[in-house]
């Protein structure tokens, strides 16, 4: 790692194509090396010199948790898909066979996982809203097309197939003109999260034009702005030394005198991010614009299995002035295979870190499957009537009745995910699914009301989504 005083100033990242030209390279051994120009064929490879030179302790690798979130293994992909794969790019070179074999891999790792594409794209004139999800009624997620990239991409993250051509699964929104108008007919929205990709990619020009129209008199509703970023971890030069992290700090003051509250969801793994002397101050600058700063992230086998990784993370960003929010349990997509692990040990790895903190970190929930129906939060292991059984409920659900119900389900110690689990007591079914099955839950699917939109004159140049520091 270099000294605070070596940080880079400039953004710079690193792909497939260019990542041979950093000094580090050279430092990982051909097994290495050939793993990142073969899998980063199918799926997105991106980092920066920020990360490079401060988070990865290049005498871990391969194991150093921050190089396994952002360099690409051969276990990601079973051995014969590997092989595939490696012959047709090292050797064959035969690009159509390449792109055939990739998007066969990329459609069977469940690209698009709880209902993404089907359930939770609103429809307004029976025409689907590009870059507009509304899965839960209090809030809608936002995706501008300026910020579908990151500073650096997690190779575990369930977003991937925003960033790896697949146009037509793509979320992304070149203009809020259809946001506002979709939110100005729904007064029971409150929430608008915008994320992407990464809306702090965005340079604050091109940021402001999407967050001030929400800000309208006649989106009074509105109360929570929540923008999802990673950069707190790899690139908090946003918030410190970019050319622009002044006028970036000035527009989260601006949305706070307006009245709202704007909680930057902030993506941490491990505790090494937050480390570093910058990212710290950048916590401390963005909480002292009077947003909020809530820490979330999934847990990852590989990366961060350790408790006490999660409860110095939690415990350091609180004494900073930050809220943990959410442990996540590693979504259905993917390579899964390589990331997940049973709920029963993420239980236990909760319950660890959970017991190391004061009750000020434990504001934290999980861990928590976002799956189809719902956030679903794994309470603890209980026996019943000599049965052992998972305890679960609903922290958020597509119907609002179910939130906060208690369930239980049989104790499988292979189980990864929900759809995983069986019912406790020799029922066939969860409540949630008998309800979804009879039609007589409120199940909430975006409505598809008819609202007239007024398209807005594109006057923005291509150049102004792209960030000041790349």
């Amino acid at each position: 790692m270099t000294t605070p005083d070596a940080l880079p100033a400039k953004f710079k990242p690193y792909t497939r194509q260019s990542i041979a030209t950093a000094r580090q390279w050279q430092w990982m051994s051909p097994d290495l090396q050939e793993a990142v120009q073969v899998v980063s064929h199918v799926l997105p490879f991106r980092t920066n010199e920020y990360v490079m030179e401060q988070l990865i302790d290049w005498n871990r690798i391969p194991d150093d948790p921050i190089y396994r979130l952002t360099f690409p293994h051969r276990d990601m992909l079973p051995a014969k898909e590997y092989e595939q794969l490696r012959d047709l790019v090292l050797y064959k070179k035969d690009d159509a066979a390449i792109a055939k074999l990739v998007h066969d891999i990329r459609m069977r790792m469940n690209p698009h996982p709880a209902g993404q594409m089907t359930h939770n794209v609103p429809r307004v004139n029976d025409a689907p809203l590009k870059g507009l999800q509304h899965k839960y009624k209090e809030t809608v997620l936002f995706f501008p097309s300026a910020g579908q990239t990151c500073h650096a991409y997690c190779t575990f993250c369930f977003r991937w197939p925003q960033f790896v051509g697949m146009d037509d699964m793509k979320f992304d929104a070149r203009e809020c003109t259809e946001l506002v108008a979709y939110l100005a007919t729904h007064p029971d929205v409150t929430d608008v999260l915008i994320t992407g990709g990464d809306p702090m990619i965005m340079n604050t020009r091109s940021l402001t034009e999407f967050i001030e129209p929400l800000l309208a008199p006649e989106l009074a509703h509105i109360q929570n702005i929540r923008i999802g970023t990673k950069s707190v971890a790899y690139w908090p030069q946003r918030y410190v030394s970019d050319k622009d992290s002044d006028d970036l700090l000035r527009l989260f003051e601006k949305v706070v005198r307006a009245g709202k509250n704007l909680a930057i969801m902030g993506h941490y793994n491990h505790a090494v991010e937050l480390r570093s002397s910058i990212a710290q101050q950048a916590v401390k600058r963005i909480v002292g614009t009077g947003a909020t700063l809530r820490m979330q992230g999934p847990l990852i086998r590989h990366i961060n299995e350790d408790p006490h990784s999660w409860a110095e993370l939690w415990t350091t960003g609180v004494r900073l002035g930050a809220i943990p929010y959410y442990m996540f349990v590693e979504r259905d997509t993917g390579p899964r295979e390589y990331f997940s692990l049973p709920l029963a040990r993420a239980h236990e790895i909760f319950q660890s870190a959970y017991s190391m903190v004061s009750g000020l970190s434990r504001t934290v929930r999980g861990p928590s499957m976002s799956a189809f129906p719902g956030k679903v939060v794994i309470d603890g292991v209980v026996t019943i009537n000599g049965e052992k059984l998972f305890a679960l409920q609903f922290l958020q659900a597509r119907n609002p009745a179910w939130v906060r119900r208690p369930f239980f389900a049989k104790y499988d110690p292979d189980a990864t995910w929900l759809d995983h689990l069986k019912p406790a007591f020799g029922r066939k079914k969860f409540f949630f699914e008998a309800d979804a099955d009879s039609g007589d839950a409120d199940f909430h699917v975006p409505a598809g009301r008819v609202t007239p939109i007024v398209q807005a004159p594109r006057d923005r140049r291509a150049s102004d989504s792209q960030p000041d520091a790349a």
